[in-house]
């Protein structure tokens, strides 16, 4: 056991299971412990790093800005921030203005505040808002009743806004709830992250559409997880040719700073005044400039097509290890760069499943218990890919060994 666990044990508060590996620096695709063993991660660090670890533009940019400042007062104008809040703006509902957060969670937290603002001046009656099961929001106080874990949820107070929870592609009970409850609002991931990589279906999200302007709903997609380009468009809500009344941001916008925000459309936008929002940090120098660079890198370098024809390679890959292994693994579900493996296992076995992965050189990550979820960084290669499912098919064939199923 390591003295960094050690000392992580004693100093640092316990909010997540960690390893006993210490990281210590990351390039390319790949991460490097203190004993400069070499690791693939195919989680690009939690979905941060869309770009890869060190990527020369971010590496420049933020040469470049820690030259000028690394933080200047929110009091004053901030032509860089302005400049990515436009471009936002323009590549997503082309009207519409942008407040900057520190996190998706912040981006989560935002929203609900502007939600009860608006229901104050518009008089509204109506209140609440509709989350889709096993959907993931945020940990903050607000946010997590509307992240429908339990796990997540369960030993901490009701937030004051009420929250309906239903079924995923059950548009007849989401109207049923819409007309029993008169919410004010529908939150919704494209593609469930941490619920497993679950994709909504287009049928599903255009009935969610109609029903939001048939009864005057307001429409969030929460974009953290599936944005900036990890479905081969900007955002995952644009595969579909909806258009929703905030986007939320966060995870790789910022190419490994924190940052996230939402984009708001007309009907919200001057909702709040001076002083009914804010934090220190909104739309931070450093934030906002690296924030604006994997913007431009994403739409000038013609990344995410390559990126989304890269996922169907390891896609093809993962559905031949599927077919080859079905009595192992129960189904591979794919949305761009956003994979969702589910193993027909414990939990437990699982667990020793990425660990075993991890012992190999290649990060994974495990949700809902038996879902291994890969995110990989934008630059992966096709080798890199090759590697990964080598290693995969030998640790599962493996640990299926030990299976009682």
């Amino acid at each position: 056991m390591s003295d960094w666990f050690q000392l992580d044990k004693e100093y640092m508060m316990s909010t997540y299971c960690r390893t006993e590996v210490a990281m210590e620096r990351g390039k390319g695709c790949k991460l490097y412990d203190v004993n400069g063993k070499e690791y693939l991660d195919l989680f690009s660090g939690v979905g941060v790093n869309v770009l890869g670890y060190n990527h020369p533009k971010i590496v420049q940019m933020t040469m470049e800005q820690v030259a000028k400042s690394l933080h200047l007062p929110f009091h004053f104008l901030n032509p860089v921030a302005i400049e990515y809040a436009k471009k936002l703006v323009d590549c997503t509902l082309k009207s519409g203005k942008v407040f900057f957060t520190n996190s998706g969670t912040e981006a989560t937290e935002t929203t609900l505040k502007l939600i009860d603002k608006y229901r104050f001046i518009a008089n509204e009656e109506r209140d609440g808002v509709v989350v889709l099961k096993n959907s993931f929001h945020g940990r903050t106080l607000g946010a997590l009743h509307f992240t429908r874990q339990e796990k997540v949820y369960q030993n901490f107070p009701k937030t004051s806004i009420p929250v309906y929870e239903v079924e995923r592609e059950n548009i007849d009970q989401l109207e049923e709830t819409i007309i029993k409850e008169n919410p004010i609002a529908i939150m919704l991931e494209p593609v469930l992250g941490s619920g497993g990589i679950y994709p909504l279906s287009s049928e599903y999200l255009h009935g969610v559409q109609n029903l939001c302007e048939k009864y005057n709903v307001l429409l969030v997609v929460d974009e953290v997880q599936s944005g900036m380009g990890r479905t081969g468009k900007l955002f995952a809500y644009q595969n579909f040719n909806i258009t929703p009344d905030i986007i939320q941001i966060g995870k790789g916008a910022g190419g490994g700073i924190p940052l996230g925000g939402i984009i708001v459309g007309e009907r919200l936008c001057d909702v709040f005044s001076p002083g009914d929002h804010g934090t220190t940090f909104a739309h931070s120098s450093m934030g906002t400039a690296l924030g604006l660079t994997v913007l431009n890198t994403l739409l000038d370098d013609g990344l995410m097509q390559e990126a989304y024809e890269t996922s169907l390679y390891l896609n093809d890959k993962l559905q031949d290890i599927q077919k080859e292994n079905a009595y192992y693994i129960q189904e591979v579900r794919h949305a761009g760069m956003m994979f969702g493996i589910s193993v027909n296992d414990t939990n437990e076995n699982v667990k020793k499943l990425q660990i075993e992965l991890m012992n190999k050189g290649m990060l994974v990550d495990v949700t809902q218990g038996n879902i291994i979820r890969l995110l990989p960084p934008y630059i992966i290669t096709k080798e890199e890919i090759d590697a990964f499912t080598y290693e995969f098919i030998s640790c599962v064939h493996n640990i299926a060994a030990t299976a009682s199923i």
